[in-house]
């Protein structure tokens, strides 16, 4: 089997080691491995069978002998129910710095460095995936809120100190955490992603339990098969904004390739006319304006002379009373912004 290659694999391995964590900087971390999902069952050579049971001790004697080289690890995943080959190559450099240090304090319990950076552990594949517990409903204001808990999309799958074998270890270990800082890890099935969550399971938070969390677990509450890309709710679809063009003039046809050169054109047309429709406007603006002034006077001085000319003299009223025609009484009109004025009082002239 060469380096990236996989074949599928109807039943999990009797046997392999469980990876529980990849340590940063180390050669694990460069590779494909993912802590919880993955099982190394073998190295590239070793005949694979659902009956085949890992020798830890010589896997160890494999991997010590090829520091420096690359060695194809055998890697069955949980999720993808396949098994593949992943280079890797088993080195002590990373780990130096850190060791260093611990050699100057205590030089008799100074760990080993590690050649992959792999925390595992041995275990039946099967079962290890199986104890997992689904986050079903999270409370409002509760701990498992504050920690970002997402119900239905979330798993527990172990906390810092390892992995959980039974329903009422996680019950268990929240209830041994009252006040204290739980570290779990969750994996998100909407994004494939596994992350590290802190809990402070508390009595004071306003609510029922410890967490304010509501899990599942069992047959049904397993972790389902990773989606093919993101989940419909988070994509964006294809058609919802519309490739257009800058500028294209309303009478142009349909059909029509438009070109650079053709669209700047268009566009120096359009700021020419829009420049002269604006200078053109503010000049008839500047030479109404006096006009307007003008007309507002002479309107003024018209309606004051027509109030003047409507107050008939004495004598003309006293010819329209006699020929009894019905006169409407005169109205006094007054320009704006002008002070009303008192018609001139005219002396009646008796004749002898």
């Amino acid at each position: 089997m060469g380096a990236g290659q996989s074949t599928s694999q109807a039943h999990p391995p009797s046997k392999a080691l469980h990876v529980l964590r990849v340590t940063p900087s180390s050669p694990a971390s460069e590779t494909t491995i993912e802590p919880f999902f993955d099982f190394v069952v073998g190295f590239d050579g070793q005949a694979l069978s659902t009956d085949h049971t890992i020798d830890a001790s010589e896997l160890e004697r494999i991997v010590e002998a090829h520091e420096g080289h690359i060695l194809n690890l055998l890697v069955w995943n949980s999720k993808t129910q396949d098994t593949r080959a992943v280079p890797i190559t088993p080195s002590r450099e990373w780990s130096q710095p850190h060791l260093e240090g611990l050699r100057h304090q205590d030089p008799d319990s100074a760990p080993q460095p590690s050649l992959l950076g792999l925390s595992m552990r041995i275990c039946e594949p099967e079962l290890a995936s199986e104890n997992v517990w689904h986050v079903l409903d999270v409370v409002e204001g509760s701990p498992a809120e504050s920690a970002g808990l997402v119900p239905m999309g979330d798993w527990i799958l172990g906390w810092s100190g390892g992995v959980l074998s039974a329903e009422n270890d996680f019950y268990d270990l929240v209830e041994a955490h009252v006040e204290k800082p739980l570290r779990v890890y969750v994996y998100s099935h909407d994004f494939d992603t596994i992350r590290e969550v802190v809990l402070v399971p508390n009595r004071h938070w306003g609510g029922d339990g410890l967490l304010g969390c509501v899990f599942g677990f069992g047959l049904l509450h397993r972790i389902p098969p990773p989606r093919a890309g993101m989940p419909p709710e988070l994509e964006e679809p294809e058609d919802q904004f519309e490739e257009q063009a800058l500028f294209v003039p309303a009478d142009a046809p349909p059909d029509i390739q438009v070109s650079a050169a053709q669209l700047a054109e268009w566009r120096r047309q359009e700021q020419e006319e829009w420049t002269r429709e604006n200078l053109a406007r503010s000049m008839y603006g500047q030479s109404k304006s006096p006009q307007i002034h003008l007309n507002e006077d002479h309107e003024s001085a018209d309606t004051h002379t027509h109030t003047h000319q409507d107050l008939d003299s004495p004598l003309d009223q006293d010819q329209e009373i006699e020929a009894g025609e019905e006169t409407p009484r005169p109205t006094q009109t007054f320009a704006p912004n002008r002070t009303p004025t008192r018609p001139p009082v005219v002396p009646k002239i008796h004749g002898d």
